[in-house]
């Protein structure tokens, strides 16, 4: 089992799949790895001249195919992901590209389906079945490997997290930053108290402007 690479990035691709490719160079060898696209867009940016790279081998029929992570805590959540009936490892990536590793952890958690469904390919029922199977399993998993994750008794209800999320996701807020936000804001008791929804959209926006 190859636990991780390091070396050269050469060229982050995307192929007709839609997939993003990394190949790496390690020794004089370029491997191929299949990435998170946000993995893809920093190694684009910053232009890396040698990076580390968690693996992740899947042998399946004739293929093997070499999944990349930028820690061992999303490979271990990929892991984590692939284990429950019916997903595979296109909708685990999916996941973690689209909500990342924080708050992908927090929704399986507190079992919200309504964040889970945001990625594209997740359903409802498969959404569902992915918080039954992992709840859990992850809950203790964060306190080995050091992500935060809040409970849910000590967050807003979920009818108000889910307008505060839509709203400032329609305003342009990215989920890390909301997310973000609304952990700050609940660390305030009499926050939690407040179920005036228009009032926690005001706090948080009053919350992310501080730091433009």
């Amino acid at each position: 089992m190859i636990s991780y690479l390091k070396g050269n990035p050469i060229e982050v691709i995307k192929n007709t799949n839609n997939r993003v490719i990394l190949v790496l160079e390690v020794n004089e060898v370029g491997y191929e790895l299949q990435i998170p696209s946000k993995l893809g867009r920093e190694i684009s940016q910053e232009k890396l001249e040698t990076i580390q790279v968690f693996t992740h081998l899947q042998i399946k029929d004739d293929q093997q195919i070499l999944y990349g992570f930028s820690t061992t805590a999303e490979r271990d959540l990929f892991r984590q992901l692939i284990s429950v009936s019916g997903i595979g490892a296109q909708s685990a990536i999916a996941l973690i590209d689209t909500l990342g590793l924080e708050e992908l952890v927090q929704a399986i958690v507190t079992a919200n389906i309504r964040i889970l469904s945001r990625t594209p390919g997740i359903g409802k029922k498969t959404a569902e079945r992915i918080a039954l199977e992992l709840k859990t399993k992850l809950s203790q998993w964060t306190k080995r490997v050091g992500v935060t994750v809040t409970s849910s008794s000590a967050m807003p209800s979920l009818e108000i997290l889910e307008d505060i999320q839509m709203t400032l996701f329609a305003l342009g807020y990215t989920d890390e930053e909301i997310n973000q936000a609304v952990s700050t804001l609940s660390q305030d008791n009499l926050m939690l108290k407040n179920t005036n929804t228009e009032e926690w959209i005001k706090e948080a926006i009053a919350w992310l402007s501080q730091g433009t």
